[in-house]
């Protein structure tokens, strides 16, 4: 009865920085890295298990061979993937399908997802949603490059939390790193690229029709509302839950029990170290330390200072 413990895949990206490894100290290939896949089945970025047993295997493999660590789930895909994004500058402006726009037309499911605010510069933004009011004034907006009038863009800092479901037109702003808790798809609709040119000195594509085709209008503001769970060594704080995911923020600084809530669960560890206690084992763990909790730990203590983001589907 262990841990899986997992080593994420780094990849390079036109907007990507340095902060994965100055501020998580992970090894990265180049100047631009710009995402840790790090709890991730997707065949665009697999992780691979470090410890015990399952070494060297990858967890889309453990999915397939071994469907018992994950409480006998049903489904052809792991269902959840989380990353970590630098945007050293800004993101394109891209809005993702929902699950029956993206198997129809993309053959792998949509992308609801999350954010939590590891760093903000002074004064960094998001984009998150737009003004339009109907589908005509969308293609206005977009007809006439009036992307100013069209997206609305929000001020982050350190901590935010927002809930980014498919149809939402988003990106993140240059000097923001977030986690990202999100379905297991790579499908991105492209919307505005600020004319940015690739290494090639061509524009990147765009994906106007199918933005169109997929984007909430009007865009919604709702956000979840958060349900914290004082303990007398940590604050335990319900980010959301939903039909795709439920995700936490644990704050803790001491010795604090847990039990299984759902099938198995993701453990990202975003500060702080400290040390997993199970029933017969321990691990140390420290900041940027990412591993599922398997079905066959039904419960378990962390001791330490440490800042978690955790989640099940």
């Amino acid at each position: 009865m262990e841990p899986l413990f997992l080593e994420g895949v780094l990849q390079d990206k036109i907007w990507g920085g340095t902060k994965l490894r100055d501020e998580f100290g992970y090894d990265i290939p180049t100047e631009t890295t710009g995402e840790l896949w790090a709890i991730s089945a997707h065949p665009n970025g697999p992780a691979t298990i470090k410890n015990g047993e399952y070494a060297g295997k990858t967890l889309a493999e453990l999915w397939k061979t071994n469907r018992g660590l994950f409480g006998n789930q049903e489904g052809e895909t792991f269902p959840l993937l989380t990353k970590i994004i630098d945007a050293h500058n800004d993101l394109s402006v891209q809005v993702h399908p929902d699950d029956a726009y993206g198997l129809a037309h993309e053959g792998e499911l949509g992308k609801t997802e999350c954010w939590y605010v590891l760093s903000a510069e002074p004064g960094a933004k998001i984009v998150f949603g737009h003004n339009a009011t109907s589908e005509e004034e969308f293609k206005l907006f977009i007809e006439n490059d009036k992307w100013e009038d069209l997206l609305r863009s929000v001020k982050v800092e350190a901590g935010d939390f927002f809930y980014v479901p498919s149809g939402t037109v988003h990106a993140i702003g240059s000097g923001v790193m977030i986690l990202e808790t999100q379905q297991s798809s790579d499908t991105t609709y492209r919307l505005y690229d600020y004319e940015r040119r690739d290494d090639s000195g061509n524009l990147r594509e765009l994906h106007i029709k199918e933005s169109i085709d997929v984007t909430t209008i009007p865009h919604s503001d709702e956000q979840p509302k958060f349900v914290i769970n004082k303990q007398e060594n940590g604050f335990l704080k319900t980010l959301i839950s939903n039909e795709f995911f439920t995700v936490y923020e644990w704050d803790l600084w001491g010795e604090v029990s847990f039990d299984q809530k759902g099938l198995y669960t993701l453990i990202s560890v975003i500060d702080g170290q400290g040390e997993l206690l199970l029933s017969d084992s321990k691990f140390k763990i420290k900041k940027g330390d990412h591993f599922i909790l398997p079905n066959n730990i039904e419960h378990w203590k962390f001791l330490g200072d440490l800042k978690i983001i955790a989640s099940h589907p």
